[in-house]
């Protein structure tokens, strides 16, 4: 298959797997919905060549180039490890250390690694972070966070876009409207943030208003009691509004994991209330054949304004500009004062 072969597919929903080889009755199982695409975790990972395999073979299994994504962050949240690919600090320690050239360091980054995403198949990194972090922030996402300004953070999260998108990789703004307030780990817990409308705008809405114009999105697991105190924005239809209205935003919004313990009741129950929010995508990312179909049944089909989203996002997936990746190196490293052998 070709980039020329790019069909969206007919089902709502983005999956994983539940290895680094696809068994059979997934394979059947995603002919059948045919999802949006996939996305790949570290137990689906073990070597470029195997990797390369399982990209092949899920797209094989929709017989398209379905977009896979990842988490390709850097620090703790990066999927992809030595000795086989390149380790990154976490962007926070990325962003202090390169201090006035941030930006730009940041952007090589993410071109290389893009270059890194599209030689083993995959075309999609869950990023930037347009988080805005502050000192009541959870630690499990302070140091993805790139600063606590908004003004900053904008500045940064568009390097880092502008990067992937050099490189052929489309990138996942996330996690919006904002997840800079959470003082509980959203795997866990559901945060309520209490902050005013005008705080909100002015620091978390900022960014992504900034980056309003990029193609795709991923929801905020979080309670914003100023708008709706009843629903996490993932489920509500009037954080949706915000977002579409207020922010700007009108790419594709996927959801963040539909198993994270800050949402409540059953999946189906999960999916389809985000579904009725006005969510395009459900992610599953368990790997979980049963809990997969359930969501599929949840989510159902892409509706007519989640195809033009979806069609105008792979627009924007291009053949990567050719660059050299040491001479992207070399510059990095320079402006992190650091020594890289190779």
């Amino acid at each position: 298959m070709t980039l020329a072969s790019t069909g969206y597919g007919t089902g709502a929903a983005m999956f994983g797997c539940e290895g680094p080889v696809l068994g059979a009755s997934e394979a059947a199982f995603f002919r059948d919905f045919d999802p949006f695409g996939f996305i790949v975790f570290a137990r689906n990972i073990e070597t470029p060549d195997q990797l390369r395999r399982l990209t092949g073979d899920l797209r094989n299994a929709v017989g398209r180039e379905a977009i896979i994504s990842v988490d390709q962050e850097g620090g703790r949240v990066q999927r992809l490890r030595a000795p086989h690919w390149r380790e990154w600090l976490p962007p926070l320690d990325t962003v202090t250390k390169a201090g006035p050239n941030a930006a730009r360091a940041m952007n090589l980054q993410a071109q290389i690694i893009a270059s890194e995403l599209r030689a083993v198949g995959i075309d999609s990194n869950c990023a930037p972070v347009g988080d805005v972090a502050s000192d009541l922030t959870h630690p499990f996402l302070r140091n993805r966070c790139y600063s606590d300004s908004p003004v900053r953070v904008a500045e940064i999260a568009l390097a880092v876009a502008d990067g992937y998108l050099a490189g052929g990789v489309l990138p996942v703004m996330k996690h919006m409207p904002g997840h800079g307030r959470s003082h509980v780990d959203t795997h866990l817990d559901l945060p309520f943030v209490d902050a005013n409308r005008d705080s909100l705008h002015e620091i978390d809405f900022a960014p992504f208003k900034a980056l309003s114009h990029l193609s795709m999105g991923m929801t905020a697991h979080l309670i914003f009691g100023a708008y709706d105190p009843d629903h996490p924005s993932t489920q509500s239809k009037i954080m949706v509004e915000v977002i579409r209205s207020e922010i700007g935003f009108d790419g594709l919004l996927i959801t963040d994991d539909l198993n994270m313990q800050a949402l409540k009741g059953t999946l189906y129950d999960r999916t389809a209330l985000s579904m009725a929010a006005g969510a395009d995508i459900a992610l599953h990312c368990k790997g979980d054949l049963a809990e997969m179909q359930t969501v599929a049944l949840a989510a159902g089909n892409m509706q007519p304004d989640t195809q033009r989203r979806a069609k105008a996002a792979l627009a924007q997936r291009i053949a990567p500009k050719s660059v050299d990746i040491a001479a992207l190196e070399s510059e990095f490293y320079a402006l992190m004062g650091t020594h890289h052998d190779g």
